[in-house]
């Protein structure tokens, strides 16, 4: 039987880090790297980051938006970058924030998160304000399959907090999907496989001390957030803080080596702050 995500992204940052680099190959991106604003420019992104990235830090976050953009063949490019990390020591969090209800999270689920899916990743962002409980078709897939999920609870866009800040049984709806998680993850050595979004450019406000899951922290670099806020807004949280960093990344490319050399000194950051 192999192991969890849970096991497998502990290894990941145990040997290389913790640190997520986001692959967002919007169009400006792709004109500053001196490609075109197509199909060919994104292969040509995508295989940059690919040899970049693989074996050199614990994970990379791919945006499904930017791909689907090309339609079709976008959605082939990515494909081909999802198999290319496969197999490395990176695990891939591909950016889709799915949610849904019943057979269509299950459709979801059986493109990313199940076994021989087509699109297969380590992990998926999932958006859980159809309910928590509407993500278990995806929850259960992955478990199943060895992969992992993290599901949106507190993020840095103002809009946000209309929903996520609002409270409901005297807990907040954020906090609510902290606890519905932290159930999930309950027992599991050693650690879940259900992790948490959670914006890192403002205090949460969210205690997430059971979690027992990873904590992807969006907003690291171009957004506001340094490797001390990192430090400061996730002090006593049990399971890995990812800080996710893409622009501030991305900027370096498109030569490899620089953007390698970009994304470890940020590690580096990352890691002499805590």
């Amino acid at each position: 039987m192999s192991p969890g995500f849970g096991a497998r992204l502990t290894a990941a940052v145990e040997a290389l880090g913790a640190l997520c680099v986001g692959i967002d190959p919007h169009g400006p991106l792709l004109e500053k790297w001196g490609l075109a604003d197509h199909v060919d420019g994104l292969a040509r992104f995508a295989d940059a980051c690919l040899d970049a990235l693989a074996g050199h830090v614990a994970l990379v976050k791919p945006q499904s938006a930017f791909f689907e953009r090309h339609g079709s063949r976008g959605v082939a490019v990515l494909e081909r970058l999802l198999g290319g990390f496969a197999g490395t020591s990176t695990l891939v969090l591909l950016d889709v924030k799915r949610g849904d209800i019943g057979s269509t999270m299950q459709g979801y689920a059986d493109a990313y998160l199940a076994r021989g899916a087509p699109l297969a990743a380590d992990a998926v962002t999932l958006s859980p304000y159809l309910g928590f409980g509407s993500l278990a078709p995806a929850l259960d897939t992955a478990e199943t399959a060895g992969r992992g999920v993290f599901v949106l609870a507190r993020t840095s866009n103002a809009e946000g907090a209309a929903v996520q800040a609002a409270v409901a049984d005297g807990r907040s709806v954020a906090q609510g999907i902290v606890d519905e998680a932290a159930a999930r993850n309950r027992g599991v050595a050693p650690l879940g496989g259900v992790g948490l979004v959670v914006g890192a450019t403002a205090d949460h406000g969210l205690d997430l001390a059971a979690l027992n899951g990873p904590v992807l922290a969006p907003g690291l670099g171009a957004q506001g957030a340094g490797p001390a806020d990192i430090a400061a807004r996730f002090r006593g949280v049990r399971g890995p803080v990812l800080p996710s960093a893409s622009r501030s990344v991305l900027a370096a490319g498109p030569d490899p080596l620089r953007l390698r050399s970009a994304a470890e000194a940020l590690r580096d950051e990352l890691a002499a702050a805590r």
